[in-house]
């Protein structure tokens, strides 16, 4: 009975032992019908899969990599004009790309490339917007400049400045068309109203003939070119003189020849 049994035992333990060889064989015979439709595939030769995979995890790696440093100059071309919030996340996890698996390493590049487009094209409209912004300041500049130097042209001649001392005659010192009658007579002979007019004889300079010119830089620096700072010059020496009114420098003019 125990030669039987252990017969019986023997028997048992080679069905199991041929059942694991069979389930290994089939495993193997598994591996090798994948391989085999893998290689019919792709083309390739079985020693050949290896070869391709390494060549294509390196693709996916260079595009990663070239992706990532379009991210990086966008998002510093974007510093102080737009949002790159998301461009900077999504950049952040695709900079492990070395150590990702390829099909997360695959969308994290497209998203990456669709938010550098993105962040891109609002820095653009960005620039386009500040650029706009300084050339409509430049020319808003420019034309105050060119108002400014009509107004001065237009000021600086006989009739307009005659018109500028007569209103700050009135303004400023409360003298009537009367004073500004002998004011217009003495700097009329003074000068012809010209506010680049030079005394040959003596150098006395501008529409008051002021002697030397630059004593009108105490009204302004810009008292040799123009008429509306000579003249707010020569109000105020008739009024600090002693002759206290134009119609006084006047008559002081008619008897000396100057005043």
């Amino acid at each position: 009975m125990a030669i039987i049994a252990g017969s019986v035992l023997a028997i048992s333990g080679l069905a199991v032992g041929a059942g694991f060889a069979g389930q290994a064989a089939a495993a193997t015979q598994a591996r090798v019908s994948a391989t085999s439709e893998l290689a019919d595939s792709t083309g390739l030769h079985r020693e050949q899969l290896s070869a391709y995979s390494a060549v294509a995890k390196a693709h996916v790696d260079n595009t990663a990599s070239t992706t990532l440093n379009e991210a990086n100059q966008v998002i510093a071309a974007s510093q102080n004009k737009v949002d790159a919030s998301s461009l900077a996340a999504v950049a952040s996890s695709l900079a492990s790309y070395e150590v990702l698996p390829l099909d997360e390493i695959t969308s994290l590049t497209a998203q990456t490339k669709a938010e550098t487009a993105a962040v891109s094209a609002a820095t653009a409209e960005a620039d386009r917007a500040a650029a706009e912004a300084v050339a409509a300041a430049a020319a808003q500049a420019a034309a105050a400049e060119a108002a400014r130097a009509q107004t001065l042209a237009a000021g600086n001649t006989p009739a307009g400045a005659r018109a500028t001392a007569q209103a700050m005659a009135s303004s400023q010192y409360g003298w009537g068309s009367d004073q500004f009658s002998c004011l217009n007579q003495l700097w009329q002979k003074e000068s012809e109203w010209k506010f680049d007019a030079v005394n040959s004889n003596g150098g006395a300079t501008g529409i008051p003939q002021a002697l030397p010119g630059n004593k009108m830089a105490t009204a302004g620096s810009d008292w040799a070119t123009n008429a509306t700072t000579q003249i707010a010059w020569g109000l105020g020496y008739i009024k600090a003189s002693s002759y206290g009114t134009p119609c006084a420098a006047w008559s002081h003019s008619q008897a000396n020849n100057w005043y």
